[in-house]
């Protein structure tokens, strides 16, 4: 480990520990560590600022990650649980003043003073009372108070997990995607070998396709490739900065137009948020043609049947101007989950997040696998239904 970082040659035992480190390190030899965070250099001088440890799975092999911050860039090695064990005893209180650990059922924080008397707070996670939001009991895929590496990366969360109060809507409408997903994790061939396949469309700043990342891989132990496609170079080119520091090796982000992407192989799901008018359509076409099993749509600034909507009988609703709009809204939306169930999937229209937050807030969410019966009675009900919207004396 010394080419890892400079320790110093003693080592403190499991039980020489205070209290707490080692239930710590025995949830890290036995492979239950979520992610670690080591920080605050007990040296100016120290060359290594941080230290960030997550669970991988290379070749069948439980190991972890190392990811070494210095001021000019980021390095990554993997090493073995025992390996992982030492590393943590040789740099606190060696080398680090503060740890920040999540097991599978305990949280960990670690503070040492000037004098290397450690402090240790513990928590339970399955015991942690869950924040409560409008009378109601929220519990979060993603908690306040659990440290996550990729929140506080975004500024979403600091380093000791508290939620920062003007990015509260969005941590809301992350765990909400997460918990959508989480709801058809059954229909995603999760328990395969082979690498879950996912394409998120109009990816943006990327925020939920870095909890999508974290999900697949941190909560639910499944190798994952992602790729996130935009138009915006810049943007493109912060977000992949951002993976590769976190250390997420298979999320890729790529400059590219919805209609003209080409993907090699299998994808599972996909995903299109707020992609502008017939983008979301490109979107949708592209995970048909990929015969991809789970789809998932939030639209945006659907203007394609404004000027298309013609039935005298509606004249009293489309006369105005913004009711008109709001209905070819619906209208389009209502189509896309008709279409998606000719095609052989069972689709829901569900709220994406509270109207209060944003009006663009309904998900298309399509799983593939329906009933011949089924598609030939949607198949009936589009065909009427476009008769109506279009209709002309």
């Amino acid at each position: 480990m010394s080419s890892l970082i400079q320790t110093k040659n003693v080592r403190k035992s499991v039980n020489e520990l205070k209290n707490g480190m080692e239930g710590l390190l025995k949830s890290v030899k036995n492979g239950l560590l979520i992610s670690g965070t080591l920080s605050s250099p007990r040296k100016k001088e120290t060359p290594t600022l941080k230290l960030s440890i997550r669970p991988v799975v290379i070749k069948k092999k439980n190991l972890y990650q190392i990811s070494k911050y210095s001021k000019s860039q980021v390095t990554h090695c993997n090493i073995t649980p025992e390996e992982c064990v030492h590393l943590i005893e040789g740099a606190i209180p060696n080398l680090f003043q503060q740890g920040i650990f999540t097991s599978s059922s305990t949280y960990y924080h670690i503070l040492v003073n000037k004098n290397e008397q450690m402090t240790i707070v513990e928590k339970n996670i399955e015991t942690k009372p869950a924040k409560k939001e409008h009378n109601r009991t929220k519990n979060y895929l993603f908690q306040e108070g659990i440290p996550v590496p990729f929140l506080i990366s975004l500024g979403i969360m600091n380093d000791n997990g508290t939620i920062i109060a003007k990015k509260y809507d969005k941590f809301r409408q992350i765990n909400r995607f997460i918990e959508m997903v989480d709801d058809v994790i059954s229909h995603l061939p999760i328990n395969d070998s082979k690498p879950l396949e996912v394409v998120d469309f109009g990816c943006g700043k990327a925020s939920l396709t870095f909890a999508l990342y974290h999900y697949f891989t941190h909560i639910k132990g499944k190798t994952v490739h992602i790729t996130g496609l935009d138009l915006k170079k810049e943007v493109i080119e912060k977000c992949q900065a951002l993976a590769d520091a976190l250390g997420y090796t298979t999320l890729k982000f790529l400059i590219g137009d919805i209609s003209q992407h080409e993907h090699q192989g299998k994808i599972d799901l996909v995903i299109s948020l707020h992609a502008c008018n017939t983008a979301t359509d490109a979107a949708i076409d592209k995970a048909v043609d990929w015969n991809a099993e789970v789809i998932l749509c939030v639209p945006c600034c659907q203007q394609e049947l404004y000027n298309q909507v013609h039935n005298p009988s509606l004249d009293t609703l489309l006369r105005h101007g913004i009711l008109k709009e709001r209905f070819a809204a619906i209208a389009t939306d209502a189509l896309r989950a008709e279409l998606l169930t000719t095609l052989g999937y069972d689709v829901q229209v569900l709220e994406f997040i509270d109207m209060e937050h944003t009006p663009k807030n309904l998900l298309i969410r399509a799983v593939k696998g329906n009933s011949e019966a089924q598609r030939q009675q949607a198949q009936k009900r589009l065909l009427s239904f476009k008769k109506e919207l279009f209709h002309k004396f």
